[in-house]
């Protein structure tokens, strides 16, 4: 490489929403001080892994990744490895000790320092490992949305609203490694939304761990201060209205949001913004109340129920995802009956499903003495997708002969001669079309076909002129 030739960087993502965040404000960082993004590690200088602890196995995945890009380094002077988020944040002693060729190890809350550690270990012997808690670091750099980013859509973009976690679940690390709870201000955050507007972003999500509970310590925090005009009430709902009225979003989605935390505002807000999407994710976890006590949920399942009619009734055409642990440790058959009985009623459009893996650092993991076995738990979580996809499909089917609009994602993974899209209401809908559509733009279907997964449709007309440079030729159509 010559030295007017600049380098190269590659961000591999692990996890949720908040970790694919925090990997645009890295290589945002890292453009901004001269890198430019590789196809791959083979044509990379720099290869930032950036971690999650919650999924199964993460650690395991992590140093055998690692171990690849040891020979990967050796191969090229210069060569560079970080490793970031939530795992780095956990285990940072552990990642430089096991893996001594890693140059950087940095946490959850020094996505602003990517750059500068970066060039610090040139001329270090050993990895350097920087792990900031949020009370140390200012309001700006702990939110993610305010650093500079290199996107992956150009059409959407999340917006952080919050970081960290006030809630204790028993199955869940994020609080240990997201710290506590604290929210962004509110005009920072309108004010984000509109400059991504200008920019040509027509979807926005409010990206956030526990999203409902937005601008809690705010209000608590002017009242101490001795703010008498600040009354305790939620901010969330109207955050969404706010937002959704910004002069070019077209979508405004959230997550997650935490049930115990769902109140009629916010429904009223999601029913009275145009721009607020027709979906709700609504974690479940468990329908069993004496499983949800244990992972500390702050609900049963009567009451999430209740909530779930009323978001329903307020909201029309509503669709509602959610996400179930089955297996959690203590859980009888009789508690899962229940988590089906919930299922069956809540009728899903889709869930995601997961079989309990123990998380070290968690309450659940000590529980080891009440592991459900594994073939009994396998044969649980395939007993819930049966009804899961039962609701899904004829929530699916109900839908054909439908009009909707689709924000067009691009060609279809499998045949790229289909246009995939999404719908308002969250579902990936694939059709072919007889005109050359860009990546962002807008279309109507109908629909014609379902499936448990996804729709089929017909192209009725596209709906507005789009702004962004990512087209499908019209002749792999």
């Amino acid at each position: 490489m010559s030295e007017l030739e600049p380098r190269r960087y590659v961000v591999r993502t692990y996890g949720c929403q908040m970790n694919e965040h925090d990997s645009e404000r890295i290589a945002g960082l890292l453009e901004d001080d001269g890198l430019v993004r590789a196809e791959s590690e083979a044509d990379a200088d720099v290869v930032v892994l950036n971690t999650c602890c919650i999924r199964e196995n993460a650690d395991n995945k992590l140093y055998g990744n690692l171990g690849h890009l040891k020979t990967w380094k050796g191969k090229k002077d210069g060569r560079q490895i970080v490793v970031s988020g939530c795992l780095a944040q956990k285990d940072q002693d552990l990642v430089a000790k096991k893996a001594g060729h890693v140059d950087v190890v940095m946490g959850t809350h020094n996505v602003h320092r990517a750059a500068e550690l970066l060039e610090a270990s040139k001329t270090s012997d050993a990895p350097i490992t920087e792990i900031l808690e949020a009370a140390v670091i200012d309001d700006h750099a702990m939110f993610p949305s305010a650093l500079p980013a290199r996107r992956e859509k150009s059409y959407n973009s999340w917006v952080t609203i919050q970081i960290g976690c006030d809630n204790n679940c028993a199955f869940c690390i994020v609080p240990a490694v997201r710290g506590e709870e604290i929210s962004r201000p509110y005009a920072d955050i309108v004010a984000e939304v509109a400059q991504l507007a200008a920019d040509g972003v027509t979807e926005v999500t409010l990206l956030g761990q526990n999203v409902n509970s937005y601008g809690r310590d705010l209000q608590i925090a002017a009242r101490q201060a001795g703010d008498d005009e600040a009354k305790l009430r939620p901010l969330f709902a109207d955050l969404l209205r706010d937002v959704g009225s910004v002069e070019g979003i077209r979508r405004v989605r959230f997550t997650s949001p935490h049930p115990k935390d769902m109140r009629p505002e916010t429904f009223a807000a999601m029913a009275d913004t145009a721009a607020v999407c027709e979906h709700l994710h609504y974690p479940l976890q468990s329908g069993s109340d004496r499983v949800l006590a244990l992972m500390h949920r702050g609900y049963t399942a009567e009451r999430y129920l209740e909530k779930l009619v009323e978001a329903r009734r307020v909201v029309p055409d509503l669709a509602v995802s959610t996400d179930i642990i089955v297996g959690f440790p203590g859980e009888t058959e009789a508690d899962f009956e229940g988590t089906l009985e919930v299922a069956a009623a809540a009728e899903y459009d889709y869930a995601y499903t997961f079989l309990f893996s123990p998380r070290p650092g968690t309450e659940a993991a000590d529980m080891e003495a009440d592991f459900v076995d594994p073939a009994t738990a396998g044969e649980r979580f395939e007993r819930l997708r049966i009804v899961v996809e039962r609701a899904a499909i004829r929530k699916h089917e109900a839908r054909v002969g439908r009009v909707e609009e689709v924000l067009v994602e691009g060609p279809s993974k499998k045949d790229p001669k289909v246009i995939s899209g999404r719908t308002r209401q969250n579902k990936l809908v694939h059709f072919e079309s007889p005109v050359a559509m860009r990546v962002g733009s807008y279309a109507t279907i109908e629909v014609t076909s379902a499936a448990p997964h996804h729709l089929i449709g017909e192209f009725v007309e596209q709906i507005a002129e789009p702004s962004h440079k990512v087209r499908i030729p019209v002749a792999s159509l």
